[in-house]
């Protein structure tokens, strides 16, 4: 099974279902085609009834307390990947709960395997547009923080408008976090990251926590993605601001 779109709850089995891109707004990723692995296929059967759900174009506010089985702090990280940085947030803050957001089925099934093996009970994983899942399903300041690692940068010129990061995306996201809450990108591309900064810097409900870039926070994982990134001798650049 090859296909990277997100799977349906009431059909775990059925992973190579595409997931249509609602056409209401300017989608910010684009369809990624992977190999499964056994243990990753595993886990979405298995796990994916009880610790995953598709982002629906509309849908109702999420019952957090009946997704998690408790009232706890959420962080969302949007772009999870393989889900290496999000299982280790939440194993490092357990007194936390984790939704990684992705619509790359491998990577969803990796996150839901790594989270099992970990022992973790407060990581859930929801296939889709994050966008959707902010505009519909969270309410204001229902988020403890936000972390956007590396997403696409979408090179080309013409596709700028795509990137996540750009201010109608920040004032979303501002409005879902909690006053205090964290919004933390990185990115290795060194231009995107100059937009970023002045994005970011632009939203008056947010608040640069460093002078322009941030040190490397030893909370965000080094992840397979990053460590390539290093070695091909591109920097990365880390951006932290709170909500105000």
């Amino acid at each position: 099974m090859t296909t990277s779109a997100a799977p349906q709850p009431s059909s775990p089995a059925a992973k190579d279902a595409a997931v249509a891109p609602p056409q209401r707004h300017i989608r910010t990723f684009k369809p990624r085609r992977g190999r499964i692995t056994s243990a990753q296929t595993s886990a979405l059967d298995r796990l994916w009834p009880r610790w995953g759900f598709p982002i629906p174009a509309e849908g109702e506010p999420l019952d957090l307390r009946l997704l998690y089985g408790r009232s706890a702090p959420l962080q969302v990280e949007i772009g999870s990947g393989m889900g290496d940085a999000v299982v280790a947030m939440a194993a490092a803050t357990p007194e936390h709960d984790f939704l990684a957001v992705d619509v790359h089925t491998p990577g969803l099934g990796n996150v839901l395997k790594l989270a099992e093996r970990a022992g973790l009970t407060n990581v859930r994983a929801a296939s889709g547009d994050a966008l959707d899942l902010l505009r519909n399903q969270l309410p204001a300041e229902s988020l403890e923080a936000v972390h956007v690692y590396f997403p696409d940068p979408w090179p080309k010129a013409r596709h700028h408008k795509r990137r996540i990061i750009r201010p109608d995306v920040v004032a979303l996201v501002a409005d879902r976090l909690r006053i205090g809450g964290a919004l933390h990108c990185a990115t290795d591309w060194a231009a995107y990251a100059e937009e970023m900064l002045e994005v970011l810097a632009g939203e008056p409900r947010l608040a640069n926590l460093h002078q322009g870039f941030a040190p490397r926070p030893t909370h965000r994982p080094v992840t397979k993605f990053e460590g390539r990134a290093v070695r091909d001798g591109r920097e990365v650049f880390d951006l932290c601001f709170s909500r105000i």
